[in-house]
């Protein structure tokens, strides 16, 4: 392989093809390496067409380069600037979550809860009479 073509090396290349799985780039000596979705961009790619496009050159940097198959492992996403940390806020604020049930078996103040079926008989008897 080339001395441009070694793990770690940022070299330009050019989109030659797009799958759901990743983008094939074309390198020097008509090598061709795949960025794999996950390394197209920082955060979730669902879309690669809505990143790339075939004809597109790109920065890519080599991941992995497999000798005996000749496959190529290549990143868009570690050639792009960090992404800024947001401090301690999440992308949307979270809810607390609620009951499925209306008794609270945590509370000791409800015991009501936890009273055997015939107690609670006892009881709706006695509202009946009224």
């Amino acid at each position: 392989m080339s001395n441009n073509i070694e793990v770690g090396n940022i070299i330009v290349g050019k989109v030659t093809a797009i799958k759901p799985f990743g983008a094939f780039v074309a390198l020097e000596e008509g090598k061709e390496g795949l960025v794999h979705i996950s390394q197209i961009a920082h955060g979730f790619v669902k879309n690669i067409n809505e990143h790339l496009s075939i004809g597109d050159e790109v920065k890519v940097k080599i991941l992995s380069v497999d000798e005996e198959s000749g496959r190529i492992s290549l990143s868009i996403r570690e050639t792009l600037p960090a992404p800024e940390a947001t401090e301690g806020k999440s992308e949307r604020p979270r809810r607390p979550r609620q009951k499925k049930s209306g008794m609270n078996y945590q509370d000791p103040k409800n015991r009501e809860s936890f009273n055997s079926l015939g107690e609670h008989l006892k009881a709706w008897l006695e509202q009946s009479k009224k």
